[in-house]
């Protein structure tokens, strides 16, 4: 296996090598880079209705292109996304749609990205660069298995389309002989796909993962779903090594003969009695070998990936740059996350209302980021925030803030999305917390007006309420909606345990993919008192009024 491991590594890793070359190149010029993309995009849909519509083949530069498409939300091109999903050709582009994505962030509650080939090697440019520069920062991954996570199943649904939607798997991002070259790799066989039921697939790919001691890379979205694979190693433990010993699967009895297939495997006694005399709240003696994981590590994410760090101690962590359905925006890359360059054609609107280049940005500064893919989104305001960290070659690096939409504002206080991650962090920081999951919510209605709860799992000190409302009230609007009683005092929910768990099994009941489901640090939902289990104590209001 570890041969092969290194075969398969090296035919991927050779073929990502033009497009690395690319990019280190582009990093240099990125404005000659990004002028190259919009001719290109332009030409290839001039003849679309979209294209027709705005004039596409009469456009000479990006002045003529900024003054005659308009940026748009989702909103905008839905009616001609729907035309795609009846379909229609030829309507956002002139290549043919191969399927439709979805996810989520609309007013409906779910988006449907066009993918096309054109697009595909759009990703491909920014991926091709991102695993060759994690294979020279961790080259010991190509020796062995790799764990790329593979979202369960989403129970099929009555929806009528003439174009494909969703992905098999996640692997089928990276398209073609690529994606059968990583799946050679798989720790976890890409059967689990099949899988509807949330605890099937978390048992089944423990288990895979456990048949593979030599596993050197772990790569999933955020580190929250790494968090409830290892939360689950205890307790399914003796059953688990019971399975290894043996070779099958009592978990997949009941399942299709390519699940059992799947997931019977040679058995493994000595692996088993091995395993049998270490603690599996100790992953890191589990996989001995495991160098990386790759996984998000900004906003919503970076107090999930302390702990996770804390529980890996020897593992080196890789945050992923942004990363969305629609666009891939930054990568990894020489420790920072240099603009995706040779992917897609970005703009980006600062705080003035403005809108910039790639090629114009400021350090320390903040910007909403506006994309233009070969998939059919033209200026298309993706929602998300980032800010400038640095510069590679003459490439702005990009940290991911939060999503610049997902504002609360129940009597005038706009609390965003990218300034609760910040003071949740900063709160927990002045604690010397670091919880397990984190959330601020509306609290409804209740004695003393509205309000809101920060719903938190781990051993929470009294004063996190208390520290975090004082953070809070660095937004202005939220100080004097508190001062003014509009707002009732802050509350600490406690949850008792499998905060992120239930989080997902709430959003999946909506329709939402599991794989695809990210924390917020900010949710506008109410009622999710509803559903994590309280631990006691169960609240710690903080003042009513700010202390002097």
């Amino acid at each position: 296996m570890k041969f092969l491991s290194a075969i398969a590594h090296g035919g991927w890793l050779t073929s990502c090598i033009p497009a690395w070359g690319r990019f280190g190149r582009a990093l240099r010029k990125p404005e000659q880079a990004q002028r190259l993309i919009l001719r290109r995009i332009l030409k290839a849909n001039s003849e679309s209705e979209y294209g027709h519509a705005h004039g596409f083949s009469e456009i000479r530069d990006y002045a003529q292109f900024r003054d005659r498409v308009p940026i748009v939300e989702y909103e905008d091109l839905q009616p001609w996304i729907e035309r795609i999903r009846d379909g229609e050709r030829n309507v956002l582009t002139r290549e043919p749609v191969d399927r439709l994505v979805p996810t989520g962030g609309s007013t409906s509650g779910r988006k449907l990205v066009p993918y096309t080939a054109a697009f595909q090697a759009e990703l491909n440019a920014a991926i091709g660069p991102w695993i060759v520069d994690l294979c020279r920062t961790y080259p010991s991954i190509a020796g062995g298995p790799a764990y790329w996570s593979i979202s369960p199943a989403i129970p099929p649904t009555n929806e009528v389309s003439a174009v494909p939607i969703g992905f098999d798997d996640d692997s089928a991002y990276l398209g073609g002989f690529r994606q059968r070259l990583v799946e050679s790799t798989f720790a976890v066989p890409s059967a689990l796909r099949h899988i509807t039921d949330v605890e099937c697939s978390r048992y089944l790919t423990l288990l895979s993962l456990l048949r593979q001691p030599q596993l050197r890379f772990i790569s999933v979205w955020h580190p929250s779903f790494l968090t409830l694979l290892l939360d689950a190693l205890p307790v399914w433990w003796e059953e688990l090594l019971d399975d290894l010993e043996c070779g099958g699967c009592r978990r997949a009895e009941g399942e299709t003969d390519e699940i059992k297939m799947a997931f019977t495997a040679k058995p493994q006694p000595r692996r088993a009695t091995e395993l049998r005399t270490r603690d599996p709240r100790e992953a890191h003696t589990i996989w001995p070998h495991l160098a990386a994981v790759s996984c998000w590590g900004d906003a919503q994410a970076a107090l999930p990936l302390a702990d996770m760090q804390r529980r890996l101690p020897a593992v080196k962590f890789q945050a992923k740059g942004l990363l969305a359905t629609e666009a891939f925006v930054s990568i990894p890359f020489g420790g920072q996350h240099p603009i995706a360059i040779t992917s897609h054609f970005f703009e980006f609107e600062n705080s003035r209302g403005g809108v910039q280049l790639a090629s114009e940005l400021s350090v320390g500064e903040t910007y909403s980021v506006i994309v233009t893919t070969a998939g059919g989104l033209y200026r298309y305001r993706l929602g998300d925030l980032v800010e400038v960290d640095g510069t590679v070659g003459t490439t702005s690096s990009l940290r991911f803030l939060g999503r610049g939409a997902s504002m609360s504002d129940l009597c005038g206080e706009k609390l965003t999305e990218a300034f609760v991650t910040r003071a949740i962090e900063a709160a927990c920081t002045s604690c010397g917390f670091v919880p397990g999951f984190a959330m601020l919510a509306p609290s409804g209605e209740k004695a003393g007006g509205r309000g809101y709860t920060l719903f938190v799992e781990g051993n929470a000190p009294v004063e996190l309420a208390e520290r975090l409302d004082n953070v809070l009230r660095g937004n202005p609007h939220y100080a004097l909606c508190r001062d003014l009683g509009q707002l009732g005092a802050l509350s600490c929910f406690h949850i008792a345990a499998g905060a992120y768990q239930t989080y997902c099994l709430v959003l999946a009941a909506s329709g939402r993919r599991i794989g695809d489901i990210k924390p917020q640090a900010l949710s506008l939902r109410e009622g999710w008192d509803t559903h994590f289990t309280v631990a006691v104590p169960r609240a710690y209001p903080a003042s009513s009024l700010r202390s002097n």
